[in-house]
């Protein structure tokens, strides 16, 4: 057995195993249960035990899983979901059998026993479960078998049946005289069909018939309570030469698998039931005996390792096909029975022989050869048969499958019988080997059948499923969900359907099946010579439908997948794109980049760039580094400022990665040695004088060496002008560039008189530079200097055209700073005079009352700013005033007063009553016949206005400070 099967024995060792009409469990020393389909492929796992799992049990319908282990445990899992059940027995647990009816009746009845002696049986009751010791005191459980109601087991004194249905015991069958312990040579038991017992045991088999009758006594069968309806026998007994490590029916005959002893001085030693552990035990066989114990056959079987194994390593298990046709001793082709030989380290399928290889053996199919009729004759016989069902009974009866459901279709006999030669057409193209033919005709015959799951599973025991599974309905009927997902993992199996197998996934509702256990047999094959694009991209479309989005955009990326990016941004993906940046960039470089530069805080820059660099074999890689570096310093010109150098050279050797992302170290040592790439010179010459004058992250003197190398002259201007070397740039732009304009713009923005020197010392002897040079000195140097220094004879091109624009923009310049001159005096000149103004005028500080009151009567006021300055400054001022300052009428302080007080620039300040009586008097002194004008003063208080007026009365009008004025005067 392949599939899984090989690497699951590496670390572990076989130790049962039990098959059902769908499925194989093997359980291992390591308490482990392995579901697998006939294939060998891994379907589920149970880690059921913590010790070597003993015996194995399905129940008919293959829905459940019973094991036993040396842990004293026994558990029963459900194949379907997630029921679970343990029971603990606290001592090494050797059998279990499941009631053959366990998914169907309510009671879950099943039966296990092991060292302790006592033979458990389990009922669930009303208040759950409940054991009930069916026997005890005669040694060990060693084996158990349940059929219908009967349940036989082994223990050291014999076999026991018992009769669940009646609650009676049946019969007693004694150990065979002189067979090795048990616990050295294991009893076998196996029902051939619901009245035989085989029973194998050392060197011994008996046959036991428990049928309906009265009761006999036999001198080997010990009846106990056997109720008048029973009747048991024992239908044939014999010896064998060799032990028996299994047994299995097999139609009317035997499979025995024989362990042969060891001869020992020229004969077999049957005296002990171990083998030579020296390493000289002898391949286990199968062997096919009649009830008189004629063999049929015997083969060798090639078995890993047999030299070391005892008799009880091995096992013997078999899974008959329900359909199958069994006459005259030849089994139908296609529908023979599967036996399954374990060993520690291997799982050994055998299977019978075909009808062409069995002719010497079973002398009746010759006797049928020689009685059949032509094909001739069957034509002439065929119009004479009259009734409709002897006609299709006799078509079948001859081969003639076709005739018999063309005439079924034509509404000829009754629904069973349709039936009937519907499943006998499908068996005879089977048997032909015709597979793909039946299986097209698969959904037309069995339209809406429940037969269809029995259907499958026949295909996939005869490995022919990945032909039907085209056909296999979804709905109507809708199977369970076992047989979906063997058919997905048969198409796994073989590369020459991974292909069905993705348009399948795609095409199937993904409700109708389990993706996980599709999933763990599609994984291992991954790293195999059998993994295709197709199964990667089948098992991430699994991945999907299981919610495993992570791992499905690993498999997309692998495959290159055009749509990745939406898939990213429907999963919300971002965190999975740092080990995917290759992938990503060889799919779509613009919207890799941009996702790259928008998730910089998932994927860094040298975590994109060390991985552009190890895919340098899979596309080009220089270009990629330059597209994304770009534009990452177009975003951010700090982000990528580590790999600034390799903007413009871009250095590294060819290192081997030898684990994961390259990190900054390495990538910096990496920049400064090997073969030279250099980015922006070999794909966008045009950005890299823009990048240069940009970023600060770049070394000056490998930058200046590529641009010499790649003859790129601007660039290698303005590196040598950051770099100092002003008069190297300048000799490159005068000698190699010839621009005398961009040589003189560049020595302006040098401000360096010895660089003009220069520069006047190189153009010299180029006639048509000198004449340029005067042209465009203008405000910077003299032109009657540079012409004093044209060597005599020197012929300047249009020499005059140019000395007149040179007079003609030097009279302009001279013309446009008399100007200036003369507009900067004028506004020196008023802004003094305002100046004046302005600090000749008094600020009034008032009370609170006073204060609340001009605000009332200013909330209409268009100076609304002014007047939050002038609030500001009062207070200034007040807070001054409070600190000892005094008026210079009264000389009071003013802090006494709770009085307005007027505050003048030249540091004079009244009280608004002392001020108004000296206006008063002044007034009277000199215009007697005019009033004090009060609003006069609260006008010149509050007005911030910078009106310049020079109107006399206005300029009387302002209130003067009495001391300055007085002193004045």
């Amino acid at each position: 057995m392949g599939g899984s099967v090989p690497t699951l024995l590496q670390s572990d060792a076989a130790s049962c195993i039990a098959v059902s009409e769908r499925m194989i469990a093997l359980g291992t020393h390591s308490g482990s249960v392995h579901i697998l389909d006939f294939l060998g492929n891994q379907v589920k796992e149970f880690i059921a035990h913590t010790a070597a799992v003993n015996d194995l049990c399905f129940d008919i319908e293959g829905e459940y899983i019973g094991s036993c282990s040396d842990d004293g445990s026994v558990v029963i899992n459900s194949l379907f979901t997630e029921e679970r059940l343990k029971f603990e027995y606290h001592r090494p647990m050797k059998a279990i059998a499941l009631d053959p009816d366990y998914v169907r009746k309510a009671s879950r009845r099943f039966v296990t026993g092991g060292l302790a002696g006592h033979l458990y049986y389990n009922v669930k009751k009303w208040i759950g479960y409940r054991d009930q010791v069916l026997h005890s005191g005669e040694g060990p459980i060693h084996s158990v078998k349940w059929r219908n109601s009967l349940i036989a087991w082994a223990n050291d004194a014999g076999v026991k049946v018992y009769d669940a249905a009646n609650d009676q015991r049946l019969t007693f069958i004694e150990r065979p005289r002189g067979s090795p312990r048990p616990e050295l040579l294991l009893p076998h038991l196996a029902w051939q069909d619901d009245n035989l017992l085989v029973i194998g045991w050392g060197t011994s088999i008996k046959i036991v018939s428990i049928r309906n009758n009265q009761n006999i006594a036999n001198d080997t069968c010990k009846n106990l309570q056997i109720s008048s309806l029973n009747k048991v026998d024992i239908v044939a007994s014999f010896q064998t030469s060799y032990f028996i490590s299994g047994i299995a029916p097999f139609g009317d005959s035997l499979v025995i698998l024989a362990y042969v002893p060891v001869e020992e001085d020229g004969e077999k030693d049957f005296s002990s039931a171990t083998p030579s552990r020296q390493g000289n035990a002898q391949r286990p066989e199968v062997r096919v005996v009649t009830r008189n114990n004629d063999e049929l056959s015997t083969d060798a079987l090639p078995i890993h390792g047999f030299e070391h194994y005892k008799a009880k390593d091995y096992s013997l298990a078999h899974s008959p096909f329900s359909g199958s046709s069994y006459s005259g001793g030849q089994w139908a082709a296609g529908s023979e029975p599967l036996y399954y030989i374990v060993s520690p380290k291997d799982v050994v399928i055998a299977k019978p022989r075909s009808a062409s290889d069995l002719n010497w053996i079973l002398p009746s199919v010759l006797v049928f050869h020689a009685i059949a009729w032509d094909s001739k004759d069957v034509e002439l016989l065929e119009p004479y048969i009259w009734d409709t069902e002897d006609h299709i009974s006799w078509l079948l009866q001859h081969g003639c499958h076709e005739k018999a459901l063309a005439a079924v279709e034509a509404g000829q006999g009754r629904s069973e019988l349709h039936e009937e030669v519907k499943l006998k057409y499908l068996d005879s193209l089977i048997v032909e080997h015709k597979y793909a033919e039946a299986a097209s005709h698969c959904p037309k015959l069995l339209r809406g059948s429940a037969a269809w799951e029995r259907w499958v599973f026949h295909f996939a025991h005869l490995r022919q499923l990945p032909v039907l599974v085209p056909y296999i309905p979804t709905e109507n009927p809708r199977l369970r969900d076992t047989a979906y997902e063997v058919a997905l993992v048969a198409l796994a199996t073989n590369p020459s359907f991974h292909k069905d197998l993705l348009s399948i996934i795609r095409t199937w509702p993904h409700n109708i099946y389990s993706a996980s256990p599709v999933i763990s047999a599609i994984e291992p094959q991954l790293n195999t010579s059998s993994s295709t694009d197709a199964l990667r991209e089948a098992l991430a479309e699994l991945y999907v439908i299981d919610g495993q989005y992570e791992k499905a955009f690993s498999l997309y990326a692998d495959l290159m997948k055009p749509d990745l990016f939406d898939f990213i941004e429907k999963h919300n993906l971002h965190d999975g794109i740092r080990e995917k940046v290759a992938q990503l960039m060889m799919i779509d470089c613009k919207r890799a980049i941009s996702l790259f530069i928008h998730h910089r805080d998932i994927v860094s820059p040298s975590d994109v760039v060390s991985q552009i660099v190890a895919a340098k074999t899979k596309c080009d890689y220089r270009q990629f580094l330059h597209l994304y570096l770009h534009s990452l310093f177009e975003s951010n010109p700090h982000a990528g400022r580590d790999f600034h150098d390799m903007q413009v050279y871009g250095k590294w050797n060819y290192l081997m990665v030898f684990t994961g992302v390259l990190n900054l170290v390495l990538l910096r040592l990496i920049f400064l040695f090997g073969h030279e790439v250099e980015l922006y010179a070999d794909y966008d010459p045009k950005m890299l004088l823009p990048f240069l004058r940009s970023s600060q992250h770049y070394t000056l003197e490998k930058a200046h060496e590529i641009c010499v190398k790649r003859g790129l002259l601007k660039e290698q201007v303005f590196i040598l002008g950051r770099m100092g070397n002003a008069k190297q740039a300048l000799t490159v732009i005068i000698n190699k560039l010839g621009d005398i304009e961009e040589a003189i713009e560049f020595v302006s923005n040098q401000h360096d008189d010895d660089l003009w020197e220069e520069l006047i010392k190189q153009c010299m002897n180029k006639p048509e530079m000198v004449g340029v040079l005067l042209e465009h000195t203008v405000g910077n140097l003299d032109p009657l200097y540079i012409v004093n220094r044209v060597p005599n004879g020197l012929e300047i091109p249009r020499l005059r055209d140019r000395l007149v624009k040179i007079i003609t923009d030097y009279r302009t310049e001279t013309s446009l700073r008399h100007g200036c001159n003369d507009i900067l005096k004028a506004d020196c000149v008023n802004l003094l005079i305002k100046c004046y103004k302005e600090a000749r005028r008094a600020i009034y500080l008032g009370n609170k009352e006073d204060e609340s009151h001009s605000k009332s009567n200013n909330k209409n006021s268009a100076s609304q700013p002014a007047k939050r300055s002038v609030s500001v400054r009062t207070t200034e001022v007040k807070s001054k005033s409070r600190c000892g300052a005094r008026c210079c009428i009264c000389f009071d302080p003013f802090s006494i007063q709770d009085v307005a007080i007027y505050a003048f620039f030249c540091c004079h300040a009244y009280h608004e009553t002392c001020l108004s009586d000296s206006i008063v008097s002044i007034s009277r002194q000199t215009k007697p016949a005019t009033p004090p004008h009060w609003n006069n003063l609260q006008y010149y208080s509050d007005n911030g206005d910078d009106n310049d007026d020079d109107d006399g009365s206005v300029d009387d009008a302002r209130m003067r400070c009495i001391l300055c004025t007085t002193a004045a005067g």
